[in-house]
């Protein structure tokens, strides 16, 4: 980078930073401009940034945060050993040089964080892979702060995931092949013909690719991206991802298996900025509420239950994805008797209106649609949740 460039670039991070910590200053914040700052370029730069910024961008308080879980909270607790055993296999979610007794006491407390939630919200269903989103709020935000941001995550973005059962986690997976059909159509029928179908994205959504990435910082960027934005908004970074390795994709032979063990392995050095700012796009360009017609799991005669399942056993042996969810898509699968979602609309209406909308939105148009978006979702939830 020339010296012009990094002297811009410095005073683009440091007006950044001013304009954030003006917005956090306004009495109420600025929520539209946080948000706006966490989508554009760099996210909330720092972590120390972020603890002022999540709380807000949630609505959480951070005047009387809930004391530390005690040891009662684990005696006869139903999902005790299963989030036990996933914290022991979260090793690489710490960072790298960590001392084991610091490693070992994160772990004891991502293990009360994430049961302190479950036990106050009897209705949420724990799932394999909740943990990687939990421990990057407690690495970011610290056990007690992450504990009521965690909270009301999981009764608001991760609801779906905590159903008892995958019918609600499934449909979401819907929306990714009719983002990329309306983007890329031969892509698309590339992919159908394949067969793969959506669930080597399974990992993505349920973690918020907190598993899938090894970098940190890429990680927490995303995540300020994702809390500032509508709750579909990891589906539609799931299609741009899709879409960005469209070559890898179409060299692939076209069966199954390629072109899912090529889909499930997310390159460590994706463009992400870039990416990012397309999704947006995409969001603006064919919001929700467009591919929701197209989402809807319908009755299907091309797959039977059993081969379905057979891809889910062959994604949970490549990306290791939620054993209670395997479990729950097994039971549901049995009653589907060849149950497929066909997802279809003219696609000359499609490529009209993408050839009138254009590829690109400017991404300050894009992060202002994307900000109305999530201010007008957050409503039908809980009506207090934004100012």
């Amino acid at each position: 980078m020339s010296v012009r460039g990094a002297h811009g670039s410095e005073f683009r991070r440091r007006r950044k930073l001013g304009d954030i910590q003006k917005a956090l200053r306004k009495e109420p914040p600025d929520v539209a401009t946080l948000r706006r700052m966490a989508i554009s370029e760099g996210g909330l730069l720092t972590d120390q940034i972020r603890c002022q910024v999540w709380p807000r961008l949630l609505n959480v308080s951070v005047e009387q945060l809930p004391p530390a879980a005690g040891p009662e909270l684990r005696v006869g607790n139903k999902d005790y050993q299963q989030v036990l055993l996933d914290v022991r296999r979260s090793l690489r979610r710490f960072p790298p040089g960590m001392p084991l007794s610091e490693r070992e006491d994160l772990q004891e407390q991502l293990i009360d964080i994430i049961l302190q939630v479950l036990s106050q919200n009897p209705q949420l269903h724990y799932y394999q892979g909740y943990h990687d989103i939990v421990v990057t709020f407690l690495l970011v935000v610290g056990s007690r702060l992450a504990t009521v941001l965690v909270d009301k995550l999981s009764t608001h973005h991760l609801r779906d995931f905590m159903d008892p059962t995958m019918d609600n986690t499934k449909h979401i997976l819907n929306y990714l092949m009719p983002i990329i059909e309306l983007v890329n159509p031969s892509l698309y029928d590339f992919m159908q013909r394949a067969e793969v179908g959506t669930i080597f994205a399974l990992s993505w959504l349920i973690t918020w690719f907190g598993h899938v990435l090894s970098d940190f910082p890429q990680v927490v960027r995303l995540y300020d991206f994702f809390l500032a934005c509508h709750p579909l908004m990891p589906i539609y970074f799931a299609a741009v991802i899709v879409l960005h390795r469209e070559e890898e994709v179409l060299e692939c032979e076209c069966d199954m298996a390629s072109v899912h063990h090529l889909l499930s392995k997310i390159p460590q050095d994706l463009p992400y900025e870039i990416l990012i700012s397309r999704a947006g796009d995409l969001f603006v360009q064919f919001p929700p509420s467009e591919l929701s017609r197209e989402a809807v799991v319908q009755l299907q005669t091309q797959r039977t239950a059993a081969s379905t399942f057979k891809d889910f056993e062959l994604a949970s042996t490549q990306q290791h994805p939620d054993t209670v969810l395997r479990r729950r898509f097994r039971d549901s699968v049995q009653g589907d008797h060849g149950a497929k979602s066909v997802l279809t609309k003219p696609r000359s209406n499609r490529l009209m209106k993408l050839a009138v909308m254009g590829l690109t939105v400017a991404i300050g148009a894009a992060a202002l649609a994307v900000v109305k978006s999530a201010l007008d979702w957050a409503p039908k939830f809980e009506l207090q949740i934004f100012p």
